[in-house]
């Protein structure tokens, strides 16, 4: 049997090393979006983590900040969508990364996007992939909440554009 050494708190890496260290790796944007039943408004934040986590069946995993909008939403309705941005998004990206922005109404009346018919969820117009997901999971992580969803709808409204990255603290593009 495989021990491990045990985990003090010196042993934990600070945020900033953590951040530092993470930074290097390159990953994709999203905006992860979802129609409010309650309220019947619009939410979308967007989010590098983001992966596939089964072909059969089809599931993805999404990590939400725990007790942001976003996760206060989606423990509410378990039908979201994501949407897979590209360069020509970088806007986008960042308008719905702001922190302490006051509501997402204004954000999608200037994004141009149609809603899914799977999950009720904006899908951004122009997006490299969009896919439709209804929660099969919730798992506390930390101070996130990992989010698996069925994919119920995927598509590809523009699979040959350039994607948009996230590395070193900024968008990127490839060389």
């Amino acid at each position: 049997m495989q021990t491990f050494p045990q985990s003090t708190a010196a042993q934990t890496a600070t945020p900033d090393e953590f951040r530092a260290a993470l930074g290097q790796l390159a990953s994709g944007v999203t905006l992860v979006t979802a129609h409010d039943p309650e309220d019947g408004e619009d939410a979308g934040m967007t989010a590098t983590s983001f992966l596939s986590v089964s072909l059969e069946p089809p599931l993805v995993l999404v990590s939400v900040r725990t007790d942001s909008r976003m996760d206060e939403l989606l423990a509410r309705t378990d039908h979201w969508a994501v949407s897979l941005l590209g360069e020509a998004h970088r806007t986008v990206a960042s308008r719905f990364a702001m922190k302490g922005r006051l509501g997402d109404r204004l954000l999608f009346a200037d994004t141009p996007h149609h809603r899914g018919p799977h999950s009720g969820a904006p899908l951004i117009d122009g997006a490299l992939a969009t896919v439709e997901c209804r929660t099969v999971q919730r798992v506390t992580a930390g101070d996130h909440t990992l989010l698996i969803g069925h994919v119920l709808a995927a598509a590809l409204p523009a699979p040959g554009a350039a994607p948009l990255l996230y590395h070193r603290g900024g968008y990127r593009h490839l060389a």
